[in-house]
């Protein structure tokens, strides 16, 4: 069959729950390969829940859907603190990115405790801004960012960034409602060796299954170059 839409591959799934240095219980799932160990996990930071993003946001739920199966990843995804979806609804409330430091250090956490291999924390629009802000204070092997705004990321702690050896993959959407490629490369150029990506067509919701392959083989080529390319029917030798 063909992987497309909201097809679900093979992976051992498991609802978690995440516990916050406030107090806070977050609700997620941690999806990792069905029958081998994950060569590197994605702590992945949904969109603004303030207009509709949580951890099923379709880039997010993709990628835990293909991943596991696709190119051997663990996908960690969870609700920031007062975030509700069909997994249920975590506690707190929306605190603009300030206390959502701490959601992100929960996700850390579980990483460390379950020694998840090489965590890339993957961000998408106010997930990035989580990344940038808080992914350097964490044991993490890189970031990618999907349509980042950078509205609650200060130039300094973008900048902060150009002073470590981490990887820093941007993927900017062509005709993005916030941030374009030329402004990208700007507000990044403090990062030296930030590979920015600009996405030909791309907008900032990755609409459609071409712009969910492009998107997801970009994490790919990041997080596990060697899975690539990533096949389009399931099984693999169909």
């Amino acid at each position: 069959m063909e992987i497309r839409g909201p097809l679900e591959l093979p992976a051992r799934r498991e609802e978690i729950e995440l516990r916050t240095v406030d107090g806070l219980t977050l609700v997620g799932e941690l999806a990792q390969p069905e029958e081998k160990p994950a060569v590197a996990t994605l702590v992945t930071l949904h969109p603004l829940p303030t207009a509709g993003g949580f951890m099923d946001s379709h880039i997010i739920r993709k990628a835990a859907a293909r991943l596991p199966a696709l190119a051997d990843l663990a996908v960690l995804r969870f609700n920031t603190r007062g975030t509700t979806s069909p997994r249920g609804t975590s506690e707190g409330a929306f605190d603009g990115g300030a206390a959502e430091q701490f959601d992100v250090a929960a996700a850390m956490d579980l990483v460390r405790d379950r020694a998840l291999p090489r965590p890339w924390l993957l961000g998408w629009s106010f997930g990035t801004e989580l990344a940038l802000k808080y992914g350097g204070e964490h044991d993490i092997a890189g970031v990618v960012l999907l349509s980042p705004p950078l509205h609650r990321a200060t130039n300094a702690e973008v900048a902060a960034w150009g002073n470590t050896d981490l990887p820093v993959v941007v993927l900017v959407p062509e005709l993005d409602d916030y941030l374009r490629p030329d402004e990208a490369r700007q507000r990044f150029a403090t990062i030296p060796h930030a590979q920015l990506i600009a996405v030909e067509g791309g907008r900032h919701l990755w609409v459609g299954e071409t712009q969910t392959r492009r998107v997801l083989t970009e994490i790919v080529a990041a997080v596990n170059p060697a899975a690539l390319p990533l096949p389009t029917r399931w099984p693999p030798n169909d």
